[in-house]
């Protein structure tokens, strides 16, 4: 799919001369990728604090009855 990007010149050969991408496809796609990777990261940064669990849970004597 063929989409019309007005990216400014100098951010596209900044971010060319940092990474070993030789187009500008290969680089918008491994841009897009982190970006995508970073955002999962952050959403689970969000949930921790948030789940409920047991203080008197014991992992180890659950491992016992094995």
């Amino acid at each position: 799919m063929a989409i019309p990007l007005n990216i400014n010149e100098a951010l596209l050969q900044e971010a060319l001369a940092l990474d070993d991408q030789t187009t500008i496809n290969a680089l918008v796609e491994t841009a897009l990728r982190e970006y995508i990777q970073r955002r999962k990261r952050l959403k689970v940064l969000d949930i921790f604090g948030t789940i409920d669990y047991y203080e008197d849970y014991d992992y180890k004597q659950q491992r016992q009855q094995r």
